[in-house]
């Protein structure tokens, strides 16, 4: 019975540790707290991001999938960017507007295909080389 209620205090460590992380799961939106002002996200109009084969375009998409995975429960494999558009915010900087094929790693390390389309916003500031994810979900089609 000792290794049952060792079990049983483990699982109540896990799922706590979880809760307070702020953990999401692989299928839950992320949308980072109030800072980038919506109006300003959303000023100016969008161009299609003509290159997705890019390395900084392609650069953008692996990282805001490895950021995605900092606050989810859930680590993402990245693929490519199959689509996007980018915005120019004057003195804020650029904000990005991706859509990413990735795959659960899990499903990628057994070789099952449970790729999915994801949206992610990113943006850049401007002359400050630094960067925030806005917004990450499974893009609907």
């Amino acid at each position: 019975m000792r290794t049952s209620s060792s079990s049983l205090i483990f699982l109540h460590i896990a799922v706590a540790g979880a809760m307070i992380s702020g953990a999401t799961g692989c299928g839950e939106p992320f949308k980072q707290e109030p800072g980038i002002s919506e109006h300003h996200l959303y000023v100016g109009s969008w161009e299609p991001i003509l290159n997705l084969n890019d390395p900084s375009i392609r650069e953008l998409g692996s990282w805001a999938v490895a950021q995605y995975g900092m606050h989810a429960n859930c680590r993402l494999k990245f693929n490519k960017v199959v689509s996007g558009r980018k915005q120019l915010v004057p003195v804020a900087g650029v904000t990005y507007e991706l859509f990413i094929d990735a795959s659960p790693e899990l499903a990628a390390a057994g070789g099952g295909s449970s790729t999915g389309l994801y949206k992610a916003v990113v943006h850049e500031k401007a002359g400050a080389n630094s960067r925030k994810l806005v917004s990450f979900a499974k893009a609907k089609l």
